[in-house]
């Protein structure tokens, strides 16, 4: 099982927040999996920080030990599936979501994220919540 991070995951399991860290540590970093997307997300929060060098070093660490996941062609067909089945509905979610949701399903994995809310309105996506 792969397990798919996102970018409120990590900002908790750097903060030491809630079970994320407890969750992370109990499983191989061969069946962690970084959509590029959040690396995306947490590299402008980390220009935005009063330490960037201090959160720099620890993002690398952390990369340096997973699987980092590539948004390409199957994961950007999936995007628009998702973003299309939503407005469908009336119910889209933020356009960074969906790209993080379309790299979970293109992977076979499952999402962990504390933000269930939006992510639950995405069919056929695995969602779980350490937080």
């Amino acid at each position: 099982m792969m397990y798919i991070l996102d970018t409120n995951t990590l900002i908790y399991f750097f903060k030491g927040v809630g079970n994320v860290a407890k969750n992370l540590f109990s499983i191989s970093p061969a069946e962690i999996g970084l959509p590029a997307i959040v690396l995306f997300e947490l590299e402008v929060g980390i220009g935005k920080s009063v330490q960037p060098d201090k959160r720099k070093i620890q993002l690398q660490q952390f990369i340096d030990t997973v699987n980092l996941l590539p948004f390409d062609r199957q994961e950007a067909i999936c995007a628009a599936k998702i973003r299309l089945q939503l407005e469908s509905k009336g119910n889209v979610i933020g356009p960074y979501d969906i790209l993080i949701a379309a790299t979970a399903i293109s992977a076979n994995g499952v999402l962990i994220t504390h933000n269930m809310k939006e992510f639950k309105r995405v069919d056929g996506l695995q969602v779980e919540d350490w937080f």
